[in-house]
């Protein structure tokens, strides 16, 4: 007798596939158990049952590789548990580089798997070729093994997660299409289904490929395109290894598993295939798609000759099969930015097998809790902005993101499809001066600027990329004479109200309740502590305030103030991001150049520091905020988009007698680490606090109503003991040999790790290759405990001398943005 559905349960999960069933496996561990979970087909008929089944640990940042290593550990017990067969076998994995480069690249992953506590070896084409007796080890340079990696069958796995969370009362149905999301303005209420309507406390979009669709319905944007995903498997191979480690070749697109005896060869191809432009079909279940070997012709060619077995080995099974690629090859996470107790787990990139656990057991977590617990920026759902959901943008990006999981992944990587979708009025002439474009989140922003004489590309590397002198002479004009930088990405929101001043003032940590024309600096926290965004708030008026973000935080900076504007609140905000256009004026020579341009005294006495107010530049009026984030004297100047270019050529014109130069975001990058600004996202995140990231000056702690998060903050003030503090660090050897630093980098103390690097630049202002980082210590991070250690820092399985202290490195007493 087929089961009936329940007229309600408190969580409702769409999609069986491994994601989906993880997530209910997770929610019934924690106590849930109302969990109902709905599958259009047959579970993993999707993608999961076609998927190749690896389980790799090493990820790019710190959180996504605890997710990965929380699979590679639930995966040896779940078999026992739940009596379901999973396939894990525990064989480690070998990555192997063809080239200097990209053994760079690995050896930097492998001192960052130090800080995970990863077990990761380096080893030689020697050592390779004892592990794999039948690679060919031509042109090898090296190469990580890990030993914790390993294989699963997905399809058992997805059962074994089912059997776990109906053994806890989970309720799990099949063939019971979805065909409508139910929402009540701003939360989401239940679903309807073919056979009947579920109400529901919270819902779950773990729908693959067709969370896109579902996501429209409710105008919850879920950029996601299928492409076409190609292995082989071959015949049973006499002399093939039992145990073979799961080899990787990304320089040759490859990977290769043994399976039965059977060798499976899998391929990342530069340029991919898009599936599915026209919809996927209405009875797709456990389907293929049509063979292209002249598609995967270049790929076996290159593996015949590292694998000779392949030669003679016949093709038992030539698959084809879709996956869904995200824009920028990271998985969605979490809650909906705009509608409640809607959540989203989908899009992974061909790694949900080794994320199913860790995704699963965070997005229980958030169910739950109200939060994930970690930062998981890197894949939160609130990163994503409306456009991006355009069908032709994923189609084209799509053809780029398969294969970037295999390519080279250089610092300040710049994609090269589906670019040129959102330009600041600035953009053509700013191109004219010589500007090579990068993109966020869509805009082409000027990262630097080349003479005439050189080609406006990037030659990519690990150390200094071919734009280095060039922003080396950018940051030179930017310290003696003035230099302009395109800030237009920035997102703008206008907040108004006579409710205003008090919404704002509760979501910051400093008090933003200042007269008219005062500009503020603060974090927004959450209950924990930890930062949620970090920008400025100005006051315009009485019950009028514009806040400034980044350009990357502007859907889920949008979605926490929107969701603590309570219903009884007078106040609204307004993203005018699009009509404002932003130009920043920085150096010691702007005063005078924006005092002739405008004919206003911005003396100290009349404009200081942290300051707004309207000026007029030629026919425009515009508004002048003095605030940097390069460290030196300068204005942000906010521009009506009708008039943008020609204020834009009044200051080019006027320019030329103070030496005014053009400037890119890389500067802007390098300048504010020498400066030891923080970044939201790299350097701060919610998991961090004001406190922890030496950001307290901000807290305007007896500010009248308290603020979100005052409780935690000020338990952790009351501790005095601060065991975990954000520090700036330059290498000993500043000659034009010394290693980058860019991100994760272990820190030693007197050869004990005791943190890791956020960010890391070269500093053109100082001369040293800089970072930010977090240090901990049980009895306390102080200054004496810094002075009295030898400090090193790993990078690319290396270690080197370095200087660490509290104040950044340059104009540690900001004299020079106040003068």
């Amino acid at each position: 007798m087929a089961k009936s559905l329940p007229g309600h349960a408190d969580v409702v999960i769409i999609g069986g596939g491994i994601i989906g069933c993880s997530t209910a496996y997770h929610l019934t561990k924690l106590g849930v158990t109302d969990v109902v979970l709905l599958e259009r087909k047959q579970l993993t008929s999707g993608t999961t049952w076609h998927a190749a089944g690896l389980v790799g640990q090493l990820r790019a940042t710190r959180n996504m590789t605890e997710l990965a290593k929380y699979t590679s550990e639930l995966m040896k017990g779940l078999e026992d548990e739940t009596g379901q067969a999973t396939g894990f076998k525990q064989n480690g994995s070998i990555s192997i580089a063809l080239t200097d480069a990209r053994l760079e690249e690995f050896t930097r992953g492998a001192s960052m798997a130090k800080n995970f506590g990863l077990e990761v070896n380096v080893i030689t084409a020697g050592e390779i070729s004892e592990r794999l007796p039948h690679l060919n080890i031509d042109g090898v340079t090296g190469g990580v093994f890990l030993p914790g990696d390993g294989q699963v069958n997905p399809i058992d796995v997805t059962q074994a997660y089912a059997a776990g969370a109906r053994s806890k009362g989970a309720r799990i149905f099949e063939n019971t299409k979805v065909t409508r999301i139910l929402k009540d303005v701003n939360r989401v209420t239940g679903v309807e289904t073919v056979q009947g309507t579920i109400t529901a406390d919270k819902v779950v979009i773990a729908g693959g490929m067709w969370s896109r669709e579902l996501g429209q319905q409710v105008g919850v944007h879920i950029p996601l395109h299928a492409a076409e995903h190609f292995y082989i498997v071959s015949e049973p191979i006499a002399d093939l290894q039992a145990n073979m480690p799961v080899t990787r070749i990304p320089d040759e697109w490859a990977y290769y598993k043994e399976d039965a005896g059977k060798l499976m060869l899998g391929a990342f191809e530069p340029v991919a295939k898009p599936w599915g432009m026209e919809g996927i079909p209405e009875d797709h279940e456990f389907e293929t798609l049509q063979e292209d070997i002249d598609h995967f012709e270049p790929v076996l060619e290159k593996a015949i000759e590292r694998m000779p077995l392949l030669e003679t080995a016949g093709i038992a099974l030539f698959f084809n099969g879709p996956e869904s690629f995200t824009p920028d090859d990271r998985y969605y996470l979490g809650e909906a930015p705009f509608l409640k107790d809607l959540f989203v787990a989908c899009g992974f990139n061909s790694i949900g097998i080794q994320s199913s656990g860790g995704a699963g057991k965070v997005l229980a977590d958030w169910l739950q809790n109200g939060h994930a617990g970690m930062d998981v920026g890197d894949v939160d759902i609130r990163r994503v902005h409306p456009f991006q959901s355009n069908k032709t943008y994923l189609h084209d990006r799509t053809v780029e993101a398969l294969g970037l999981l295999y390519d080279m992944h250089w610092p300040y990587y710049q994609v090269t499809t589906a670019r040129g979708v959102r330009r600041s009025p600035f953009h053509d002439r700013l191109k004219a001066m010589g500007a090579c474009f990068g993109e966020v989140t869509g805009w082409e922003r000027p990262n630097w600027f080349a003479p005439k004489s050189v080609d406006k590309t990037y030659e990519y590397s690990f150390g200094r990329q071919n734009w280095f002198e060039h922003a080396d002479a950018e940051a030179k004009a930017l310290r003696e004479r003035v230099v302009f930088f395109d800030q237009t990405s920035f997102a703008k929101f206008m907040v108004q109200g006579r409710d205003a001043a008090k919404v704002l003032n509760q979501v910051s940590v400093n008090n933003v309740d200042v007269e008219p024309g005062k500009l503020v600096y603060t974090q927004w926290c959450n209950d924990r502590g930890g930062i949620e965004a970090d920008l400025t708030v100005t006051r315009l008026g009485e019950d009028e305030f514009m806040v400034v973000t980044g350009a990357a935080p502007q859907i889920r900076d949008m979605a926490w103030l929107k969701r603590h504007i309570g219903d009884d609140d007078f106040c609204t905000v307004a993203d005018i991001t699009s009509g404002l256009p932003m130009l920043s004026v920085m150096g010691p020579d702007s005063r005078a150049l924006l005092e002739k341009v405008s004919g206003a005294d911005l003396s100290n006495e009349s404009h200081p520091f942290g300051s707004s107010r309207e000026i007029e530049i030629g026919y425009g009026r515009v508004r002048a905020s003095r605030i940097t984030y390069v460290g030196e004297l300068g204005w942000e100047l906010y521009v009506p988009a009708e008039f943008a270019t020609h204020v834009f050529d009044t200051i080019i014109e006027a320019g030329s007698e103070f030496g005014l130069a053009p400037a890119g975001m890389h500067t802007m990058n390098n300048c504010r680490l020498e400066k030891g600004y923080r970044h939201f996202g790299h350097d701060i995140a919610d998991e961090d606090t004001p406190i922890e990231a030496g950001l307290g000056f901000t807290i305007a702690w007896d500010k009248p109503g308290g603020f979100i998060g005052r409780d935690a903050l000020l338990a952790q003030k009351q501790e005095n003991v601060r065991r975990k503090r954000m520090i700036a660090l330059a290498l000993d050897d500043d000659s034009d040999r010394a290693p980058l630093m860019y991100h994760e980098e272990p820190i030693y103390r007197d050869g004990e790790l005791v943190g890791s690097t956020t960010s890391g630049v070269w500093g053109h202002r100082v001369e040293k290759s800089l970072a930010l980082g977090y240090v901990k210590n049980s009895d306390g991070v102080t200054k004496d405990w810094l002075d009295a250690g030898k400090w090193e820092v790993e990078i690319a399985w290396k270690r080197h001398p370095a200087k660490v202290q509290f104040q950044p490195f340059y104009d540690p007493k900001g004299e020079r943005i106040k003068v």
